[in-house]
């Protein structure tokens, strides 16, 4: 997804520039100078051996492409298990990811000018007829706008691109006479009804052939599309509207551009992954450099390299600028807040955001892309494939694999840029980790998951269209190849445009909308294009270097050299290193070390908190290697505590007058005292405990006698708060969290952990409720005094003798008590069955048997399977249970006529419940849904 070569055609021209921006469009050129004048610190790769990996690639490619003419042509792509055609309609639905298939022989078209780059032209002849004779675009199927455009659009335009270049050259082609361009023509007519909203951003789907909001479109109704979605579009539009004069591809493309500009967060400069196309509302706030926005930053910058506009160029620096700032967290790139960017959004990395590296050597930020693509690299080794997801101490997220090009694209782009060697080494390992575990009698097969090596029947188009070119390219020396690369760009599906159309049909007038939002800083644009004298400067073992830290930062085990230096160290008097069974948050000392370890701590918004290592930012290797371990066994006493007990949540139940059952609270258990699920429940009422947070001896004993305390969340430890107030003769505890506004429509849920110690002394029953549900009982304490409540394990029938015996005494207390329960309504407990896996998170009193009230937590992944239960799994942010997914429905009891009380009835708003709880279900959902 990155530049070519960047050089221009001769006879182009450049537009004149600013002293800043005077050579971006030949930023890759400068960089690939590189590669003849010096070599790195692996040993130089023969040109034998590199002509024998190069046709290896050819080899493979037959395979696969063979495979797809033989047993699935002309449906758009091969099954490669069972040997045949997939085509749309025939197969069971995957949902949105079918959405690329057309019924136009998608890997057909989008393998056009792979067969040219590597050397095929007859095969390329061949394939350009098969399309012209067999390919229909009107068919009633509904498409992404997006697919369709980068490999469908995309692979005629840059079929039509080397047509006419082999044409030019006076062998092949002599009959073409641009039947590519006007099928893509014809294509991109049919795209443009998607841009039909008042923003100017398409609609994320079309029926080819009625188009939007027909009857027969079955489309039409989405609201929302990634800013992928709608930024990826400009290259291939403005392609089609300078080859063919009609400029209305181009102006479209420009307004959807403008508008996702406009639209950006000024104080930040990033965009988020989701946006409403009708009101231009954010709907997922997220940022980051992977799913759902990746190629956005890609084609602002190559737009500038295409189209010779400014705007572009000033755009993507503002936005890189950004990037670096908030979401580069060398060597990772985590997603954040657009409204809040020094808050990570999650703590995991998609596979898309391998392209980069291979972005920032266009950009000319050489550092960073050895960076993070020698972490991706660590992360291949240890699994022989970039998992679909992984997590920030490299564990598997998402266990697939559908043979992504983008880090074999980013190591050739890497390989142009630095003349390492090292990076034909890497490219060596793609071919052989994709012959040894990819390789099936049919083709090549994705990868259902990395760590067992199990198989799914699909070939992606983009395995032909990107892979194997990617590949080739970086093997062949430059007389191996039949044409100049260096005269095109790369679109983000690897499609091949000349770059001398930045001076053809140049019709559309280029506002410059960027200087009237922001004031840009020179220091944005010192990297346009670098000098590769100051990328290496007299050192020729620069990206060596600025690998070797992180050799061993995805691997488990540490070296043995770094095992004798700590066992030496030990020996001298050292002390030993900090367990995560002996951390306290509240212990300098222990923070301190956790800073040498290169371990740091995010205070999240809910009051937990959250470790990140950063592997980078430790003292030593040593210390990174401590700090690793440190973090696995964090992640392991939070894995085995979550383990030991999952309880679903419980009900705090309001049954006094005028209340009478109708106010549920949802409340976590404690993994201490009686089971309620298993125990009858305990009725009492309720009195205030005074210490308030119940962390010494009550100084009101008799106030407490016979009822339900309620103590304040902190300072000490849950376990210790309930022998406190069972020793001042309380038959139940009610822990309110201290955090002001938490809330369980917010806030995971989570189990109250013990002490360490044993807890059978331990008999009343103790629950917790977050500050919101915690609120309402206190409120109903000043305005009634007498609160009853019914601590249970799901909400009980109220009784209806009781509520007819005690009528509420006055309108007033009738019209307080529908206030209390309206504020309730949201969080009326449901029944509940049986517990799901759930996410663990960190609320401090449970982090570890010595922990106190102000601990941290760590944040990492569990690996599984199957991915939905994984991703309830791999937040690790402590051994806090999460039981946010656990909720089912009431039973149908009697209805109650007051229309604000959800009594006896389904409860009422689950959605609303679970709307913030599932945040990371919904981002699996649209990571899915943008072809993750």
């Amino acid at each position: 997804m990155s530049e070519a070569g960047g050089g221009r055609g001769s006879g182009s021209s450049v537009p004149q520039r600013a002293p800043w921006s005077l050579v971006a469009a030949t930023a890759a050129l400068c960089l690939v100078s590189a590669t003849s004048v010096w070599t790195a610190g692996a040993a130089p790769m023969s040109r034998e051996e590199k002509q024998k990996l190069g046709n290896q690639v050819l080899e493979m490619f037959d395979h696969a492409y063979g495979n797809y003419m033989e047993h699935a042509y002309p449906a758009d792509e091969l099954m490669p298990l069972t040997c045949r055609g997939r085509i749309r309609g025939q197969e069971p639905s995957r949902g949105d990811v079918d959405d690329a298939l057309g019924k136009f022989s998608l890997t057909l078209i989008d393998s056009l000018d792979t067969l040219v780059v590597l050397n095929k032209t007859k095969e390329f002849e061949d394939a350009v007829r098969k399309v012209l004779r067999d390919v229909n675009l009107d068919n009633d199927v509904v498409v992404s706008v997006f697919e369709t455009n980068i490999r469908v659009l995309g692979g005629l335009l840059g079929g039509h691109s080397l047509a006419i270049m082999l044409k030019e050259k006076g062998e092949y082609m002599q009959w073409y006479n641009d039947e590519l361009l006007q099928m893509a023509k014809q294509l991109g007519y049919k795209l443009l009804p998607a841009f039909n909203t008042t923003s100017g951003l398409p609609y994320p789907r079309i029926n080819l052939k009625f188009g939007i909001r027909k009857p027969e479109a079955r489309t039409g109704t989405e609201t929302d599309t990634c800013t992928a979605c709608a930024g990826t579009l400009i290259l291939e539009f403005a392609a089609l509207s300078r080859f063919t004069g009609a400029t209305i591809f181009e102006e479209y493309a420009r307004k959807a551009l403008d508008f996702l500009w406009e639209k950006r967060q000024r104080s930040s400069n990033l965009v988020g992954v989701t946006i409403n196309i009708h009101t231009g509302d954010w709907v997922r706030k997220d940022s980051g450099v992977g799913a759902g926005i990746d190629s956005y930053y890609e084609y602002l910058l190559k737009a500038y390299v295409l189209l010779g506009d400014d705007s572009f160029l000033e755009r993507f620096n503002t936005h890189y600028d950004a990037i670096m700032r908030y979401i580069s967290q060398p060597p990772l790139l985590l997603d954040v807040h657009i409204h809040k960017p020094m808050l990570n959004a999650r703590t995991w990395m998609d596979a898309l955001l391998a392209f980069f590296p291979g972005l920032q050597v266009l950009k000319g930020d050489i550092r960073p892309a050895i960076e993070t693509h020698e972490m991706l690299y660590q992360v291949i080794k240890k699994h022989n494939f970039l998992p679909e997801a992984f997590t920030t101490d490299f564990r598997v997220h998402w266990a697939q694999h559908p043979l992504r090009p983008e880090f074999a694209e980013s190591t050739y782009f890497l390989y142009k840029a630095t003349g390492d060697p090292y990076y034909l080494e890497v490219g060596k390992t793609l071919i052989e980790n994709l012959n040894k575990y990819a390789r099936v009698p049919c083709g090549f097969a994705a990868m259902k998951d990395v760590r067992t090596g199990s198989h799914e029947d699909r070939m992606d188009s983009f395995f032909l269209a990107e892979m194997f070119k990617y590949l080739y390219l970086l093997f062949a020396d430059k007389e191996d190849i039949i044409f100049d690369i260096e005269d095109y760009i790369f679109t983000t599906e690897a499609h091949l445009l000349p770059l001398w159309l930045s001076t053809t049909n140049q019709r559309v007038s280029k506002k410059n909308t960027t200087s009237e939002y922001t004031e840009l800083d020179d220091s944005n644009f010192d990297w346009t294009c670098p000098n590769t004298q100051i990328l290496f400067p007299n050192d020729p073992l620069y990206a060596q270097s600025i690998r070797e830290p992180l050799k061993n930062v995805v691997d488990k085990s540490c070296p043995r050299g770094i095992i004798r230096v700590r066992e030496e160290s030990l020996r001298s008097g050292a002390k030993p290193p900090l367990r995560a069974r002996d951390f306290m948050a509240t212990n300098p000392e222990h923070l301190e070390i956790l800073k040498k370890m290169g371990v740091s701590l995010i205070h999240l918004k809910d009051g937990r908190v959250q470790l990140v290592q950063h592997a980078i930012q430790a003292a030593s290797s040593i210390d990174a290697e401590d700090g690793l371990r440190f973090m696995q066994e964090m992640i392991e006493l939070s894995s085995q505590q979550q383990k030991e007990q999952q309880l679903p949540p419980r009900a705090v139940q309001i049954v006094s007058h005028p209340f009478f059952g109708r106010v549920v609270l949802t409340a976590g258990p404690a993994q201490f005292g009686p089971d309620l699920s298993k125990h009858k429940e305990t009725r009492g009422f309720v009195a205030s405990s005074k210490p308030y947070n119940g962390c010494s001896e009550l100084t009101n004993p008799e106030a407490v006698m016979g009822k339900i305390a309620l103590i304040q969340r902190g300072q000490c430890m849950f376990a210790e708060k309930a022998r406190n107030i069972q020793n001042a003769g309380a038959i139940g505890g009610i822990v309110i969290d201290d955090n002001e506004g938490s809330s369980s429509d917010t806030a995971p849920l989570f189990q109250m952990a013990g002490d360490g110690k044993d807890t059978d002394d331990i008999t009343i029953p103790m629950l917790f409720l977050f500050s919101k549900e915690g609120g309402i009982i206190l409120d109903a304490i000043r305005e009634y005094e007498e609160v009853e409540v019914l601590l249970s394990d799901k909400a009980k029938d109220r009784d209806p003798e009781m509520e007819n015996e005690e009528q509420p005494s006055s309108e007033n207390d009738s019209q307080s008590a529908e206030q209390i329960a309206s504020r309730s309504q949201e969080i009326d407990l449901v029944d509940q069955e049986s517990p799901e896996e759930s996410s663990v998170n960190s609320h401090p009193e449970a982090l570890s048997p010595v922990d106190t009230d102000s601990a941290a937590s760590v944040s990492s992944s569990e690996q599984d399977s199957n991915p939905m239960e994984n991703l309830e799994t791999t937040s690790l942010d402590g051994e806090c249970t999460d039981l946010d997914n656990q909720l089912q429905e009431q039973p149908e009891t009697e209805e109650d006529s007051n229309p604000n009380v959800s009594w006896g009835k389904k409860a009422q708003p689950i959605d609303s419940i679970l709307a913030d709880w599932n945040e990371d279900i919904e981002a699996f959902e649209m990571m899915d849904k943008d072809e993750l």
